[in-house]
């Protein structure tokens, strides 16, 4: 105990400033309203407040966190693979659950450039920012830290939903952590949402 206490502590100032920035555009998120569409304030606080410090903060190029094609070969493959993978799953849960279908039914209106601009800025944020900040430091272990604040920004919604992000987070991490990029994860993830709000809506 003595030698923990006395311990001189250091951090990676690179890690500190990802995780306590992040926090902070989480919370500010769920607390505030920055403009008259919320999917407008995730593109501010969640894509170019990153990508703002990234560039002038970090001196680092963007491309190192993921924005980029990657491995588009793959990346093609993956998405399209997982599109015909969910399609299914996503269309018995919208269908057949109540909750889910009073949750989404709102959101019709604007599709599919609503669910395009509320989930670019999440999906850089968490596979782009977050996991590719953290893999220098923790390696894959930075595929399930990702997962778990993308997993808890989801209480609220349907709890069949939510209950299965932890592990849809993870998947999504290693999408972008095999292709090198988080555009293919968010092609996925775009696909899901909005498929999930059209079937609710009654729309197939």
């Amino acid at each position: 105990m003595n030698y923990l206490i006395g311990e001189k502590l250091k951090f990676d100032w690179k890690i500190v400033t990802i995780t306590i920035v992040s926090t902070l555009l989480l919370m500010m998120d769920f607390y505030h309203r920055f403009t008259a569409h919320k999917y407008w304030d995730r593109v501010i606080l969640y894509l170019v407040i990153p990508l703002i410090i990234i560039v002038l903060f970090f001196r680092e190029n963007p491309k190192e966190y993921g924005f980029s094609f990657g491995d588009w070969k793959a990346g093609l493959a993956i998405t399209g693979i997982g599109i015909l993978f969910m399609a299914p799953i996503i269309y018995y849960l919208g269908s057949g659950d109540a909750s889910m279908q009073a949750y989404y039914m709102p959101f019709v209106r604007g599709l599919p450039w609503t669910t395009f601009l509320d989930l670019i800025g999440w999906e850089f944020i968490f596979r782009g920012w977050i996991l590719f900040g953290y893999v220098r430091k923790f390696g894959p272990e930075a595929l399930w830290l990702q997962a778990v604040p993308f997993a808890l920004m989801h209480n609220g919604k349907p709890e069949v939903e939510t209950l299965s992000t932890i592990f849809g987070g993870f998947a999504f991490g290693w999408v972008a952590y095999r292709t090198k990029s988080f555009v293919w994860p968010f092609l996925i993830h775009w696909f899901i949402a909005t498929y999930i709000i059209i079937v609710a809506a009654g729309l197939t």
